[in-house]
């Protein structure tokens, strides 16, 4: 079988939102959502103690909706919108000092954002990813992570669709792709513990005096 981590893995944690747990919110989603973050909690537990960096991405959107172009098009409505209280990231999945934070207008945490470049930075080989929704902005990530040439896994286990038949579409396209792409999270955690490689960048202290 495909080797689940190759060179630097980063783990990325996509759209971890309050919405997740409001039955009725805008954008319809599968259930069981509590069960998913749980078991997300355990893979960036995993990750920090292995020294894996680990990137949190939030869809959000201006109060305008000036940003949301052709996105309320189909069956979702008006959703993640700056200041609300279900666009926040759940509260047990929120970056620490060493973390990283990448807000995002669109689907895929790569267009119009800087992940690409943080990416870069961390030396990044192999993309792990876990968030929701399966078949909108975890699959997009997908697509731009596998059209950037990484090496990308999904803890099927740990992403949930906006409908069941959704969900197991997306992960067999994304399988598609990549051959051996999708992962048991108990797999990704065993692969975590007997991850070795280069400790975590340090975090910088804050310059006394400097312009804000």
């Amino acid at each position: 079988m495909t080797e689940l981590l190759i060179g630097q893995p980063v783990l990325i944690s996509i759209d971890h939102q309050r919405a997740g747990y409001n039955e009725n919110y805008a954008v319809p989603q599968m259930g069981g959502y509590a069960g998913r973050v749980e078991r997300a909690v355990e893979l960036v537990e995993a990750a920090r103690s292995a020294g894996i960096p680990v990137i949190f991405i939030q869809e959000r959107h201006a109060r305008t909706l000036a940003d949301f172009g052709r996105e309320l098009d189909g069956s979702e409505g008006v959703h993640c919108v700056e200041g609300d209280p279900d666009t926040e990231l759940v509260e047990s999945l929120r970056p620490q000092p060493d973390e990283y934070f990448v807000p995002k207008r669109r689907y895929s945490a790569f267009f119009g954002t800087d992940l690409e470049i943080l990416l870069k930075g961390l030396g990044a080989s192999t993309l792990v990813l876990c968030g929701a929704l399966t078949d909108v902005c975890v699959h997009y990530t997908f697509v731009d992570a596998h059209q950037h040439d990484y090496h990308v896994r999904v803890a099927r286990d740990v992403v949930g669709g906006s409908s069941q038949e959704a969900h197991e579409a997306s992960l067999t396209a994304m399988e598609y792709l990549q051959t051996g792409a999708l992962r048991e999270s108990a797999e990704i955690l065993a692969a975590f513990g007997a991850f070795r490689g280069r400790p975590r960048p340090a975090v910088q202290a804050a310059v006394e005096g400097a312009v804000r």
